[in-house]
């Protein structure tokens, strides 16, 4: 380990071998850091913090903070970060509160400089968060998304696998997979393409999520029909499923289409 001697390392923490941390860093009792992590300069990780492996934690960065949620009365939760997972300037992460006990971040992800990650959200692997993005409590974010910088994402709002939302974007409704998401207030403008493309989806594959959002979003249905047309007109395999699923359970309802379709 090279810990260096300016740094704030309670004896009780649990380091991992080969784990660097810099100078003015802080790290508190009830805290377990991963192998082969950098903990930079003025870096504070708090008591819940569960850190994985080969993880980096930018200055300024603050992992389980308390939950700014007034509901919190001080239970024991954690801030969970899987492996591989970059956390750059001044991003802070809020450890659980009752309603989930724990906050993650799952593998492989870029969570960039100045943005939120509030209380018992659950962001799964390979998602990008850009830069001064707000995500509030309980917000979902699954496998290969990606938010842009400067997003506002309202809690309790889901956004589902393989979706580019565009920088800016204040998200209230939840996403559906596979899509790319825009302009003001925020619509379904297409699928993420290039995302897709860049994951080893085949055309088949890309032609088939097409052809369910138009059935969705440019037939004249309502969720209700077009649902219901989906089930009947194309057979199940993983991103038929993984759409109607995500509808259905729903419960903040998905964004709309675009009105110049």
């Amino acid at each position: 380990m090279n810990i260096s001697s300016l740094a704030v390392v309670h004896p009780e923490a649990k380091i991992g071998e080969n784990v660097t941390i810099d100078p003015f860093a802080i790290i508190e009792k009830d805290v377990i850091i991963g192998d082969n992590c950098h903990v930079y300069s003025h870096a504070v990780i708090l008591n819940g913090a569960r850190i994985g492996t080969n993880c980096n934690i930018f200055p300024g960065a603050v992992v389980a903070g308390i939950p700014q949620d007034l509901k919190f009365k001080g239970e024991i939760t954690t801030a969970e970060i899987g492996n591989n997972t970059t956390l750059r300037e001044c991003v802070t992460v809020n450890r659980g509160t009752a309603s989930k006990g724990r906050t993650i971040i799952g593998d492989n992800c870029l969570i960039m400089a100045y943005s939120h990650i509030a209380h018992d959200c659950v962001l799964k692997d390979n998602i990008i968060v850009g830069n001064a993005t707000q995500v509030a409590g309980e917000v979902e974010i699954d496998d290969f998304a990606t938010v842009s910088g400067g997003c506002l994402v309202h809690q309790f709002s889901r956004i589902s696998k393989h979706v580019m939302v565009q920088g800016g974007s204040r998200i209230g409704k939840d996403i559906p997979p596979y899509t790319l998401i825009g302009r003001d207030p925020i619509v379904y403008c297409g699928i993420n393409i290039v995302g897709l493309r860049r994951r080893g989806f085949t055309n088949q594959q890309v032609f088939l999520i097409q052809d369910i959002y138009r059935t969705l979003y440019t037939r004249g249905l309502n969720n209700t029909e077009a649902l219901k047309a989906i089930e009947t007109e194309y057979e199940p395999c993983i991103e038929r499923d993984l759409i109607l699923n995500f509808i259905k359970s729903s419960s903040r309802g998905i964004v709309r289409g675009s009105i110049d379709e």
